[in-house]
């Protein structure tokens, strides 16, 4: 007989154990089910995909604010158009997923699952950009992308089949598209703030930016173990892609050109940071703007009050959904501690309680997932407005303590022969050298992040830093003058 797993949450379970409390939380809080017969391919339960599809529809409203089109490319590439980009195929070779059959009948072409959709893409936008008037063309598709990734699997963290969203641009020259990266930056912030999200920006080093780009953006969240996950990218391709697939415009002046193009891309492990980072041994602590429901009613039913009750929060959730919340009546015939206990596991930013007591007193009482207070407000003309200024307050808050977490993780360090502290994202000076670079991981065990840019908004004062700890100073290996603002290195999930 097989023996049930104890899924009950202990004391700190999430920092002393942060693995086994991840992967409870992800199967207690029904997000996703692992036991699908090819690892690393999950299922998608319904109360995790409700909290992605809401992460895409934030992250559909502020590409069409900017001008994009959403498309949808086809799931197969054909291996010529995939060995077209050289650096493209070095990059991603070994993590393909190969068709080579359709049917019986062996193909003349072999066919791969997109690892990530360049290849797939650019030999339509090459028909699509033929004039300066098509620039610039901005486009965006949320779709699965494949890639055999050999390492231990992680539901939303490390897949094989990854829930994706990835914009594709092209434009008439270096500078444009260099304004598109800065507007990639600020939709990155803006979507951040919803999901409660901080995190550190650094341009990527040479030997760690995307295959084929000409630099590469990482945003890394902090996690509770003391690693960081890569939560979104951004690269500037130049013209590396557009001259292999031949994606040129004629000018103004009947020349030909070829586009400029930048790629912003983001995963499922949105979802998997948002777990991690704000979740309890309780269960989930989900930020308002993504949470299935925003709040759930559990009426508190009493001895031969329990219909008026019901009646009471039947009309209560209705004129809350009719307000614009996403409300739940849990109306189940089950104990209101069972009840509680079933909504605080998946991570419901706030509850409404609703006896005949508050009924008769003409309020409701609201409990706060994150803080776990407890207060009443009036049942009036007044209670959107309460309702809508209670999940803002607990999304300033739950945004505020990460932040501050990740300003806290970051650990200046000032000479390689120092003992770094365990568990931090390590900051200091490096002159560019590889070598360098190659001690500094070696003898420490950690990756770089990257360095700091001076861009508006992502810098590192951004992080709280003081002006005195954002001086580069010298290279921790060889001594020699940094030429980099700030370069950043952790332990990497």
């Amino acid at each position: 007989m097989a023996v049930k797993k104890d899924l009950t949450p202990t004391a700190n379970a999430k920092y002393a154990d942060f693995s086994s409390w991840y992967n409870d939380l992800v199967e207690r809080a029904e997000l996703s089910d692992k036991r699908y017969p090819i690892k690393g391919m999950n299922v998608w339960r319904p109360y995790g995909w409700k909290a992605m599809s809401l992460i895409d529809g934030l992250t559909r409203n502020l590409l069409d604010e900017y001008d994009h089109g959403e498309v949808c490319f086809p799931l197969l590439v054909p291996q010529t158009e995939f060995q077209k980009e050289a650096d493209h195929v070095k990059g991603f070779d070994a993590e393909v997923y190969w068709v080579k059959h359709a049917g019986l009948n062996e193909l003349d072409v072999p066919l791969l699952l997109r690892p990530t959709s360049e290849t797939a893409m650019y030999p339509v936008f090459a028909l699509w950009v033929r004039s300066h008037a098509d620039l610039p063309l901005k486009t965006y598709q949320i779709v699965n992308t494949f890639r055999y990734d050999t390492k231990m699997t992680r539901p939303f963290i490390r897949v094989r089949e990854i829930h994706f969203f990835e914009a594709h641009t092209c434009h008439a020259d270096e500078a444009d598209a260099e304004r598109n990266v800065d507007d990639d930056l600020v939709i990155l912030d803006r979507l951040c703030r919803d999901l409660c999200l901080p995190y550190l920006m650094s341009r990527r080093p040479e030997w760690d930016k995307f295959p084929g780009a000409h630099y590469t953006l990482g945003a890394d969240a902090f996690m509770p173990n003391g690693r960081t996950v890569q939560i979104a990218t951004i690269h500037q391709y130049l013209e590396n892609f557009s001259r292999p697939y031949e994606i040129k415009y004629e000018d103004d002046q009947g020349e030909w050109q070829y586009a400029h193009q930048t790629t912003y891309g983001m995963s499922e492990r949105l979802l998997g940071a948002i777990v991690a980072l704000h979740g309890d041994d309780q269960g989930l602590i989900l930020p308002p703007a993504i949470a299935p429901y925003q709040m759930v009613i559990v009426p508190i039913l009493a001895k031969g009050r329990s219909e008026e009750v019901l009646t009471a929060a039947t009309d209560l959730a209705q004129r809350l959904k009719d307000s614009g919340f996403r409300v739940h009546l849990d109306g189940r015939d089950r104990r209101p501690g069972d009840k509680f206990y079933h909504w605080e596991e998946r991570g419901v930013p706030l509850r409404i309680e609703l006896g005949p007591r508050d009924i008769a007193n003409g309020v409701i009482m609201l409990a706060r997932r994150d803080s776990k207070e407890k207060w009443t407000v009036p049942d009036d003309e007044n209670l959107k407005q309460n309702l809508s200024e209670t999940l803002d307050a607990i999304a300033v808050s739950l945004h505020q303590i990460a932040a501050d977490n990740l300003t806290a993780s970051l650990a200046r360090v000032e000479d390689i022969r120092d003992e770094p502290p365990e568990g931090k994202i390590l900051y200091f000076g490096w002159c560019g050298s590889t070598d360098c670079a190659d001690e500094i991981e070696k003898g420490w065990d950690i990756k770089f992040l990257g360095y700091a840019e001076k861009r508006d908004n992502v810098g590192p004062e951004a992080l709280g830093l003081q002006p005195r700890d954002t001086e580069p100073g010298p290279c921790i290996s060889c001594g020699v003058p940094s030429n980099t603002l700030l370069t950043f290195a952790s332990k990497q999930m």
